[in-house]
């Protein structure tokens, strides 16, 4: 949610036999306001994707910063979207450094990941992340996927890429998430329990969207969230909406109460994506 320009590469790899492998790079450059209180870097370079795939035939291999099997955010891509899953709340990450594998079957798909958990920096300093995510149904065929997932590790908690501890963590958790489609209306739930920074958690939000206008150029969403680490709990409550103006030109607007805080929050999104090559 910074002002920011950037730009997203995809090279894929093809031979006699169709595609063997394609080459991800995403990345922008952010304007932080809170530069002058904080010390942080006025302008910073931010990494999301960065990672080649491989298709070994057992499976999609890939090595690089990209999504890792925990969670909605293992294939949900929301970073240019104001409404977040749990990814985006402490519960594993948008994007994190590693390695990782995934097959499709008929019946849904396997994912394996081995990464730094450290998100969006590249760190070593002992911290490491094992997570794994089983899913049933094809979202484009099936119109829903229901997934159950497992993350364990050391990882450094960080947001963007500032250090929130100094040390990595304990974490070891447990995930399900359910996505449906039907007709205009689109259901999305997560629910995540276990230990992080050695404490018990869990979390759950549930999003609810409602399709607009031809080629479902507008939508409407809700989305509570509630989280409970070590006792200490939170709840937001936000609602959303998105306009796409042109095919390149996409408007957001969300509202979001935070019930800890008892603070209120309005965003509002121009996000232009435009074709250069």
């Amino acid at each position: 949610q910074k002002p920011s320009v950037g730009f997203d590469y995809l090279q894929r790899f093809s031979g006699e036999t169709g595609d063997w492998g394609s080459f991800a790079l995403q990345m922008r450059v952010a304007y932080n306001e809170a530069y002058r209180t904080t010390g942080e870097e006025e302008f910073q370079v931010q990494i999301y994707n960065a990672f080649f795939k491989y298709k070994a035939g057992f499976a999609d291999v890939w090595v690089g910063h990209n999504r890792i099997a925990f969670g909605l955010a293992s294939y949900l891509d929301s970073h240019a979207l104001l409404l977040q899953p749990l990814a985006m709340y402490g519960y594993g990450y948008d994007r994190d450094w590693g390695v990782g594998m995934t097959r499709d079957f008929e019946w849904g798909n396997l994912s394996l990941s081995y990464s730094t958990g450290s998100g969006m920096p590249l760190e070593f300093d002992g911290n490491y992340l094992i997570s794994a995510r089983a899913s049933y149904g094809v979202l484009s065929r099936d119109n829903y996927n229901i997934g159950v997932s497992s993350t364990y590790g050391k990882p450094i908690d960080t947001i963007g890429y500032e250090k929130i501890m100094p040390d990595p963590t304990k974490t070891f958790l447990y995930g399900a998430d359910v996505t449906y489609f039907w007709n205009n209306i689109e259901n999305r739930f997560e629910a995540v329990a276990g230990e992080k920074m050695d404490e018990d958690t869990y979390a759950f939000l549930w999003r609810i969207g409602v399709n607009f206008l031809d080629e479902d150029r507008l939508k409407l969403e809700a989305q509570p969230v509630y989280r409970n680490l070590g006792g200490d709990w939170n709840y937001e409550i936000s609602g959303g909406a998105t306009y796409k103006l042109t095919s390149d030109i996409t408007l957001r607007g969300m509202y979001t109460y935070d019930g800890q805080m008892n603070d209120n929050r309005i965003v509002f999104q121009i996000y232009w994506y435009y074709k250069l090559l």
